[in-house]
């Protein structure tokens, strides 16, 4: 799964590895949580240019009768999200990419009933995107309009195993256009994108406990600590 991640880049960091025309303006995240706002980027039919979004972690689908289905479903497992009915319709036409640095995950200890937390990047320490799906929300209450997001999740690789069994799914840069065209949907293309990311790609180290309340959201969640 994933439940936590980072973006600590710059603007033009994000812009140049998007290939976006505007810069956003960024500040850096180093825990974000769901429910919290988060980077994308979207295209859509009518402006299929891809651009910068921000949208509410946690999925809610449009037959939602209202947002708390949202906080639950902030992950979509990839191996069965072309059947799901709360990921479905987003999968064949609303799919995004989310803007990230890396993410946390907790691992199990059998001598104590904390878990240590292990962060997780790419070698280069460069933005990447995490699959992931969006849809528009309609309160039937106020009539408000809410966009909102959920991320791919896979079986993860060698150098997620030890610490979980799963993984959110990292996309390649040629896999961008595919993914974001509202007009491409085919679903074995689409799975064959959804693969584990390559472990020779990626590092992870022990981080500080401070990342297991999301109030903390400092560069102190990233600092090292032995275990």
């Amino acid at each position: 799964m994933c439940g936590r991640f980072t973006q600590s880049q710059s603007g033009e960091s994000v812009a140049q590895a998007f290939q976006l025309k505007a810069v956003p303006n960024l500040q850096p995240r180093y825990n974000i949580a769901p429910t919290q706002p988060v980077s994308a980027i979207l295209a859509t039919p009518d402006s299929p240019e891809p651009r910068y979004q921000l949208l509410r972690w946690g999925l809610i689908p449009s037959w939602a009768k209202d947002s708390s289905i949202g906080s639950r479903l902030i992950n979509a497992r990839s191996e069965t999200v072309a059947e799901k009915p709360s990921f479905r319709a987003a999968f064949k036409r609303r799919r995004c990419l989310i803007v990230a640095d890396g993410f946390y995950e907790w691992k199990s200890d059998p001598n104590s009933k904390a878990k240590q937390p292990y962060y997780f990047r790419l070698k280069e320490h460069a933005p990447f995107a995490f699959a992931g799906l969006w849809e528009q929300w309609t309160d039937p209450q106020s009539g408000s309009e809410l966009d909102t997001c959920t991320i791919l999740t896979t079986a993860a690789n060698a150098v997620l195993e030890p610490v979980h069994d799963r993984m959110p799914v990292i996309l390649e840069p040629d896999q961008y256009a595919a993914w974001l065209d509202p007009d491409f949907y085919d679903p074995k293309d689409l799975q064959t994108m959804l693969d584990p990311y390559r472990a020779e790609g990626m590092e992870s180290y022990p981080v500080s406990k401070a990342v297991n309340s999301p109030r903390n959201d400092a560069a102190e969640c990233l600092e090292p600590v032995e275990v």
